[in-house]
């Protein structure tokens, strides 16, 4: 029962998340701004960029771990459970 109530809602929100990318994005237009248009700076963005991306994408993964895309086994749960109504 703890683990349905537990799941029900997420527990990060919304605003925060929307001002989480709001202000990654306000610094990289700021960094590219001001930076040189050069091969490499646009690189060094682009690899910044999908590096914070992909750090959003695993809080936001995580906050789900028996759903989405990596996913933990629920066996030892169930075993458990089952374990546990036994006499």
């Amino acid at each position: 029962r703890w683990l349905v109530v537990e799941q029900t809602g997420s527990s990060i929100q919304c605003p925060f998340l929307a001002v989480l990318v709001f202000w990654l994005a306000i610094i990289f237009a700021s960094f590219g701004l001001f930076a040189p248009p050069n091969g490499s700076v646009i690189t060094a963005l682009f690899v910044c960029a999908l590096s914070v991306a992909g750090s959003i994408y695993l809080i936001i993964e995580m906050d789900q771990p028996y759903g989405g895309l990596i996913e933990l086994s629920s066996a030892p749960l169930v075993t458990a459970l089952s374990q546990l109504g036994r006499p």
